[in-house]
This record gives C-alpha cells, sequence and structure tokens, in this order.
C-alpha cells in the first residue's frame, strides 16, 4: 500500500506539473550541459536549438507593450502571431513610459504564465518592479535590464539590446531597423523556449 499511494502522489504530481510543461526539448548548443549559466549569465545558443520546444496548448501569456514605434509594433505583432500558431491564451496590456509601472502591475494581476515584453520604454519600469514579484516570470525581446533578477529573462539581437536610461544607447545596443520579423521571431521564440527549460534570469544573445 505504502508503494501504491507513493505511485499515485507521483502521478498526480506529474499531471499538476505537466500544465506548463514544454512541448519538445532544446537541441544541442542552447546551452552547455555541462556548464549551466549563471544567474545574469548571457548565452548564445546555436541558431535553431529551440524550434523542437513549444508551450504547451493554453499556455497564458500577457503581451506588455510601450510606445507606438515601429520596432514595438513588430516585436508585438510577432508576439500576436506566435500565440495563435501555438494555441496559446494572449492578453494584451498597453501602457506608455509614463504609466509603466501600473501597466506592469496589471499584467501581473492577470496572473499569466509569462509576460512578454515589448518596447524598449518599459526596460527601466521593470527593473523597479520585477524584484517585488519574484513568482512572475518575465521575457523582454529587444532588450535587457541592467541588473536582472531570476524573474526576468531576455532575448536580444545586434541593434536590439537597450538597458534603459541607466546605460546610454549606442548603433550596436538601439537601432530600429534591427527590428526585423524574422528576428523578433527567433527571439520570442529562444526566449520562450528558455523559460519553459527553466533557464531564467538570463540574457539570450542572437547573433
Amino acid at each position: 500500500m505504502p508503494l501504491a499511494a507513493a505511485l499515485v502522489a507521483a502521478a498526480t504530481l506529474l499531471v499538476v506539473a505537466g500544465g506548463c510543461a514544454p512541448n519538445g526539448r532544446l537541441g544541442a548548443g542552447f546551452i552547455d550541459a555541462a556548464s549551466p549559466p549563471a544567474p545574469e549569465a548571457t548565452i548564445r545558443p546555436k541558431p535553431g536549438s529551440w524550434d523542437a520546444v513549444h508551450p504547451p496548448r493554453g499556455y497564458r501569456v500577457v503581451l506588455l507593450t510601450a510606445g507606438h514605434d515601429a520596432a514595438t509594433a513588430t516585436v508585438a505583432a510577432v508576439v500576436k502571431r506566435w500565440a495563435r500558431a501555438e494555441h496559446a491564451s494572449l492578453e494584451t496590456v498597453t501602457t506608455t513610459r509614463a504609466t509603466a509601472v501600473d501597466g506592469i502591475v496589471r499584467a501581473i494581476d492577470l496572473a499569466p504564465d509569462l509576460v512578454v515584453c515589448a518596447g524598449t520604454t518599459l526596460v527601466d519600469a521593470l527593473a523597479l518592479v520585477t524584484a517585488s514579484h519574484l513568482h512572475q516570470q518575465f521575457l523582454v525581446v529587444g532588450a535587457q535590464l541592467p541588473e536582472p533578477t531570476g524573474n526576468v529573462t531576455a532575448a536580444t539581437w545586434p541593434g536590439a539590446s537597450s538597458r534603459g536610461r541607466e546605460v546610454p544607447d549606442t548603433a550596436r545596443s538601439l537601432r530600429p531597423d534591427a527590428f526585423t520579423l524574422e528576428r523578433s521571431d527567433a527571439a520570442l521564440r529562444a526566449g520562450v523556449a528558455s523559460v519553459l527549460n527553466d533557464l531564467t534570469g538570463i540574457v539570450i544573445a542572437l547573433d
């Protein structure tokens, strides 16, 4: 009987935990399995090493956007297209630089599996708020926090790695024409794959 009870408990745990388990596995070259990345580390995964990873159906995502610039619009469009393709549940919270803190709190209150952030103007507010809400996972696409906590993952590429007002931007860190659909899509998918595999609080730097 003790063994049977243990098996039932284990099966129940698997069912509960499976709600946010990824479909598919990370491929070789996403990280060095022998030396997992430390908090705040930057990894440079092999292109396509995240392609087999997909969220479970119904994965709950909030798209948090700030700004009406073309770069933000591109990332937002990619997130919406991805959500439809992956059958993820998507809600959108739109804010501005002046109301960004309130916007982040609204996104957290929706209790999603992941908040995906689009818009470099969010960086400073995210740095202020996210450390107080460690239970909530965030993915920043096309920007990064200067000192992220373990619940904030960033996916960047050349021209899309702004760190907000704390670190002055250069052509290498912020270039509007770098925000193409293809690069934004790759960054989103790599970032989600990383979060689903509990590789969080890091920067995923794509070429």
